[in-house]
């Protein structure tokens, strides 16, 4: 291929790329280390107290800020390395914690409570969304055709609605007055309140995950599996391999490529979770670092935005993604190596 027509199919794609990926994970990565602030100065403010016959005037020196010929805020930007990053981890408190060894005040500092979250939430959800997709794919494709389109339909619906709506949707069933809480409070004579459990908020969030990944898990094995070897197939149950081993040795490594495609896409996407977070309302019990990230860009009472941290806390979650990722894009390499 000559490069000129290389050169315009990928053109778009990398020009696309620099403008919306590139060039913002710059942006961010820069004013991690910059903190902009608004100018002040002091300024004589007099308040008068409504009066008929006599009026008092109070004379107060207030900090405002400074505004330019066109009415906007003036800011000044500063270089300060690291504090973001220090503020955010706050290192000096998780010392603290650790020298008086009360460990458990760490998960009281908002990023350290997001990233136990944030993993503990990615790492559980990967199994079970692994193994509902496969055991879905493995019903779908020994079903008979009349019972092939309905089932399909039926377990691709969670992924095809809307992932706030979705949670929302399972929200309504636990909270308040949801009909399972219902049914749970009449079966064991109890009262319950999920919203105050933040145990049961995650299991909740938890669940929301993989209902509504699986099936994207279960397309992908299904395809997979109807390039399985027939052949290989028949000789194992000749030779007497059970449904298990037959799942073991054959069906699992011809689809291993695709297993560890399904945990790249599930570790990228579960470790920025936000929805849920929205979705559930779950701000008080249990926080993700992206609704960290969020958190921290909302205004203050002075209408100010902790951008400096918020782009902190977006690299450092951003780090968090390629470690995360390096187990199996490593076995990728060595696969591809191999190959």
């Amino acid at each position: 291929m000559k490069f000129r027509t290389f050169a315009m199919f990928v053109g778009p794609s990398i020009f696309l790329m620099v403008l919306f990926i590139a060039a913002p994970l710059v942006s961010v990565f820069l004013q991690s280390f910059q903190i902009t602030q608004p100018v002040v100065e002091m300024q004589e403010v007099e308040t008068c107290t409504a009066g008929f016959l006599t009026q008092t005037c109070t004379t107060e020196t207030k900090t405002v800020p400074k505004l330019d010929e066109f009415g906007n805020i003036v800011t000044t930007t500063e270089w300060v390395g690291l504090l973001s990053y220090q503020r955010v981890l706050q290192l000096d408190a998780v010392g603290a914690a650790i020298s008086s060894g009360n460990w458990g005040d760490i998960l009281n500092i908002d990023f350290w409570k997001a990233l136990r979250f944030t993993l503990t939430f990615t790492l559980i959800t990967l199994p079970f969304v692994i193994g509902m997709g496969l055991a879905i794919a493995m019903v779908v494709n020994n079903a008979t055709k009349s019972m092939k389109g309905p089932v399909i339909f039926v377990s691709l619906l969670p992924f095809i609605i809307t992932p706030v709506i979705g949670a929302l949707s399972i929200r309504w069933l636990f909270y308040g007055d949801g009909i399972v809480t219902v049914w749970l409070e009449a079966l064991f004579d109890t009262n319950l309140s999920v919203a105050a459990n933040g145990w049961a908020v995650e299991f909740l969030m938890m669940f929301y995950r993989v209902w509504h990944v699986a099936p994207f898990a279960f397309v992908i094995f299904y395809a997979g599996l109807q390039t399985v070897n027939q052949d290989t197939l028949e000789s194992a149950i000749i030779d007497g391999a059970s449904r298990f081993d037959r799942l073991r040795y054959v069906i699992v490594p011809h689809l291993m490529p695709l297993i560890v495609f399904i945990t790249l896409i599930h570790l990228m996407d579960a470790y920025r979770a936000f929805e849920e977070v929205v979705g559930f309302s779950s701000q008080a019990q249990r926080i993700t670092l992206q609704w960290l990230t969020y958190d921290l860009l909302q205004p203050d009472d002075a209408g100010n935005r902790a951008i400096s941290r918020a782009s902190a806390s977006a690299m450092l979650t951003m780090i968090g993604i390629v470690i995360i990722l390096m187990p199996p894009l490593r076995r990728t390499w060595r696969d591809h190596k191999g190959g």
